[in-house]
Parts: structure tokens; sequence; C-alpha cells
């Protein structure tokens, strides 16, 4: 079989973001501020660094046109973004419902437009390679001290997942499951064959323990070298901020800058980054782009 990149990938950026009152009053979480940009341009980013192109993006009702004036069709950035409602938060694996017709026969890629990944992605692109060509699903697995608060993979002694768990009291392990997710086009289904969760919901861990059960989930350990951050409370909003705005000041160059990554991978040419800068007012971002094309000469 002549391996291929999945192509598909739809962010989540629903939900209420209760958590996160009074400023999910002014906007939705996925459009507050991460230091100097939208929360929903590093979930981007990431697929873009990943060669991923044509993305779906979900959301509310509320919050869709919004967004959808934010990014626009992406072709800007030499990409297809594609938008779709989820009329209220029914759990992560609704997406694959919602998304059916947008994911056709592919492979796709699932990212939380509130998590941020920040290092070398090869896990990433390795994913993207492995389903798209082996089919099942691959999903990671990071240490955190709270584990209880998201999904937790347990390993065994071969250092292959033998449990998932959705939020446990008693976690098997102090491996948290990111979210971020590649799976093959059985997804599809999967996800339509799922029944609520007694929290109502339809589970993404639902989704990752049946692959366990047919013995098709891949589980990839991240290391002390890759940063994720979730972005669900005030406290870890602001610390994610500070991550990039320490990172940013100390390098002078951008994380998920999308004008910059998108003429970094090819999307777009260099009349077409001078598109985008054109389009741009006076400011420090537009400033970071245009030595970004100098430098590129």
């Amino acid at each position: 079989m002549v391996a291929h990149m999945t192509k598909k990938a739809i962010i989540l950026a629903g939900g209420a973001g209760t958590r996160l009152y009074p400023l999910t009053q002014i906007a939705c979480k996925q459009l507050l501020p991460i230091y100097d940009k939208p929360m929903i341009y590093y979930p981007l980013a990431t697929l873009m660094l990943g060669g991923l192109r044509e993305v779906l993006i979900i959301s509310t009702p509320k919050d869709l046109p919004m967004i959808r004036g934010l990014l626009g069709d992406g072709a800007r950035l030499g990409m297809r973004i594609e938008y779709a409602e989820q009329p209220k938060p029914a759990g992560l694996a609704q997406a694959f419902v919602i998304g059916a017709d947008f994911v056709g026969n592919d492979s796709v890629c699932l990212i939380l437009g509130d998590n941020i990944f920040y290092g070398k992605l090869d896990f990433f692109r390795d994913a993207l390679r492995l389903v798209g060509m082996d089919g099942g699903a691959c999903v990671f697995g990071y240490q955190v001290k709270d584990p209880e608060r998201y999904g937790v993979v347990e390993f065994g002694a071969d250092g292959r997942a033998i449990s998932i768990e959705e939020k446990p009291t008693k976690p098997k392990s102090p491996f948290a499951v990111p979210g971020l997710y590649v799976y093959d086009n059985e997804v599809l289904q999967i996800a339509r064959d799922l029944k609520p969760s007694p929290r109502g919901e339809f589970e993404i861990t639902d989704v990752n323990v049946e692959y366990l059960r047919r013995q098709n989930l891949h589980v990839r350990v991240l290391g002390r070298g890759m940063a994720w951050l979730d972005t669900g409370t005030q406290q870890s909003l602001l610390d994610a901020s500070n991550y990039i705005a320490a990172i940013e000041n100390r390098q002078g160059l951008k994380i998920a800058c999308l004008e910059e990554i998108a003429f970094a991978q090819g999307f777009i040419d260099r009349a077409g980054m001078q598109r985008c800068i054109d389009a741009i007012p006076k400011s420090p971002y537009r400033e970071y782009l245009e030595l970004v094309m100098g430098e590129a000469r």
C-alpha cells in the first residue's frame, strides 16, 4: 500500500466556556486572546504545520459568524475552511456526525479549539501518515499532575495501551490524552453508533475505547520537550499567554503566525504572502510579516 497523509481536519470550537465566565460573555473561548493572537490560531497552526489544508470548524450558531469573519474561507492562506454548527454541546465525538459529509471517505484529524501544542511536531506528522497508510486511530499521551481532569491512558508492561478512562476518580496512570486525535474513516460509523454517557454526551473516550477493543489504537507518548497547554480556566489562559510571550520575546519569532506558516509550507507563494501583508493594518504583526518576507528573498 502506498503511504499517504491524512488530508481532512476538524477543529471543534464549541462549548459554552462557563468556567471562563464572564470572559466568555464578550466572545467565545476560542476567540479570546492567547498573548497576541486569537486562541483558534494555535490549533489551526498545528494542523497547517502537519500539512493539512482542508479544515472544518464546528462551533455554536451564536459564535460561528465571528469565527467565519476572522478566518473566512481560508483561500488567502491557500486552504479550504468550511463551517458547521453544533446546536448544543453534546460531546466531542459528535464532531464526526456533524462533519461526516466533509470527511467523506478520508481519514480525519480532530483538534480541540482550546488546545495549544508547541515543539517539534514530528509525532503529529507521523500519526497522519500512519493512519493514512494503515488505518486505525492514533492518540497521544502526555504526563500531567492532575490526570483526573482528562481522559487517561494506562500502559501495560510492554508499553502498549491497555485502557482509557474518561476523568477517572482514581487514575491508573499520569498520562492524559490531549485534544488531538487521528482516525481512519471507520470513526464516522463508530461515532454514529455511540450511546450518550451518563452526563448525556457522546464521549471521545468511548471512540478510543472502541479502537482499543479492535486492537487498532496507537498511542504515542509526548516527551518532555513538547508543550501541551489547554486553556479552560482563567489561570491556564494566563499561563498559556505568558508561555507564548516568553518564547516570542526571547526569540523574536512568532508562534502560530498563520500567514508565515502558509508561506513556509508552500500553501501560498510570494504574491499571496504580499496580498496577506497588504490586507493587514500598520501594526507590529504586519512589520513581522514584512520581515519574514524580506528574509525569504
